[in-house]
């Protein structure tokens, strides 16, 4: 078991004003998934894309917006989204706050997958 504050996580840039924060994965023993925390400052996107693979998200703090295809809806805090594999998305920060949400995926080859380029 391991407990560890976020905001303690070393983040990585995911996309310009996109910071991502592993906080449980491979390096920890995560046998299956990855639980990965997502800020995403004001104004900011994450890449719009599609992947292989499922993933769950949970707005923690914040709105903003989730782009599937060409819809687009609104967020707010306690939203939770599911995106099916091969499903187009983005989700963009549209306020003038921080946007933080919870992001788990699977492990693909017993690694964390990476998140592809927009189009």
């Amino acid at each position: 078991m391991k407990i560890q504050n976020y905001r303690q996580v070393a983040g990585a840039e995911a996309a310009p004003g996109v910071v991502m924060r592993v906080v449980a994965g491979p390096a920890e023993g995560a046998p299956t998934f990855v639980m990965r925390v997502f800020e995403i400052e004001p104004g900011s996107a994450t890449p719009h894309h599609t992947h292989p693979w499922e993933h769950e998200m949970f707005v923690v703090e914040g709105h903003g917006t989730l782009k599937s295809g060409d819809t687009e809806k609104p967020l707010e805090q306690g939203d939770a989204v599911m995106v099916l594999p091969d499903e187009p998305h983005s989700f963009a920060n549209t306020s003038d706050s921080l946007l933080t949400v919870i992001c788990v995926v699977p492990l693909v080859d017993g690694r964390m997958p990476g998140m592809p380029a927009g189009d």
